[in-house]
């Protein structure tokens, strides 16, 4: 597959066309950012770990029926995926309190929540990527229909349930995640972007030790060698 025209740079990784109009490369940078890429970094090898575990947790949750942009992963650094044209919103799945919910309702890291809290953020950089809730996103913003939503966030769960029971099988606490989706060619909704440790925030189930991109957020240092660790649990063998 030929890699053509840049299209797209974000944070963390580069989009490119290819020969096949209905398929792009994406390409997993060095780059770590945090606070809406206020702190900056380039974090040797931690594009290759999201490469190799992204690709793994895309195709298993394919086998469970939820249709994913992933095709194939090209190389160390390079997916091969379908054509999206993304939702400008980001969902976040909590199930235990930490982050910007700890801060926004004073609640102390750590709770377990009763159960999952579903949340979509507007993604508009220059606004901080705002939360909202469902009557923005179909009202307001327009950018999805309330059937869309729906699907969305039953999708959302699902991906949910599955990893919980993913990282609990490997000793790990999923504590919360944020993903994308887009429609593809068909209309059809299908998760995109990447799920890593740069999207979840993973714990140790025995030790509560941070697996996750908040070793970067809080200069905890060693994030490639956790980022390798959550690989290594996952069975995943980096070339």
């Amino acid at each position: 597959m030929q890699k053509l025209e840049k299209i797209y740079e974000g944070k963390a990784k580069v989009l490119y066309t290819t020969s096949d109009e209905n398929l792009l490369i994406q390409y997993f940078k060095d780059d770590a950012t945090a606070f809406n890429a206020l702190k900056k970094a380039v974090i040797d090898g931690k594009g290759v770990l999201n490469n190799f575990i992204s690709e793994f947790i895309m195709l298993e949750i394919s086998k469970s029926g939820i249709p994913t942009h992933f095709v194939k992963r090209l190389n160390e650094r390079e997916q091969l995926v379908r054509k999206a044209k993304i939702i400008p919103l980001e969902v976040i799945i909590r199930n235990i309190v930490a982050g910007s919910m700890t801060k926004r309702l004073g609640i102390e890291e750590g709770v377990v929540l009763s159960n999952p809290v579903f949340e979509i953020c507007y993604k508009d950089d220059s606004l901080q990527d705002p939360i909202i809730n469902d009557d923005h996103a179909i009202h307001v913003l327009k950018v999805v229909t309330k059937d869309q939503l729906d699907q969305i966030k039953k999708y959302s769960l699902e991906i949910n349930q599955f990893l919980k029971n993913a990282f609990a099988a490997i000793n790990i606490k999923l504590v919360d995640f944020k993903i994308e989706f887009g429609f593809d060619a068909s209309g059809n909704i299908i998760l995109a972007d990447e799920i890593s440790p740069d999207s979840c925030r993973l714990w140790d189930s025995s030790t509560s030790e941070k697996l996750d991109k908040d070793r970067f957020r809080r200069d905890l240092g060693g994030l490639v060698e956790a980022y390798s660790d959550v690989a290594s649990r996952l069975g995943i063998k980096i070339n």
